[in-house]
């Protein structure tokens, strides 16, 4: 968690990561934006979505990452506009 929240502060996001089931789900002003989920060796982004569940991000695959901050450096960018 200290990994997530040191991308956080680099970049002067004030979300904060709390333990969840298998990963870590990323609040911002008191909101889930997303999940960072443990999938073997590598971190999946997940985004809420329309149908009130964590789901997958993209139409073919998850978006996988080698290490947490790389996962943590994706949702700061949202390339894909769904977290803020």
């Amino acid at each position: 968690m200290s990994r997530i929240q040191g991308v956080f502060k680099k970049r002067k996001c004030p979300a904060l990561p709390r333990r969840a089931s298998r990963g870590y789900t990323i609040y911002h002003e008191g909101r889930a934006v997303s999940r960072i989920r443990l999938r073997d060796k590598w971190w999946e982004v997940l985004w809420w979505s329309h149908r009130e569940k964590w789901e997958s991000i993209g139409d073919f695959g998850g978006m996988i990452f080698d290490s947490v901050e790389e996962a943590a450096e994706y949702i700061l960018e949202d390339p894909m506009g769904v977290f803020w």
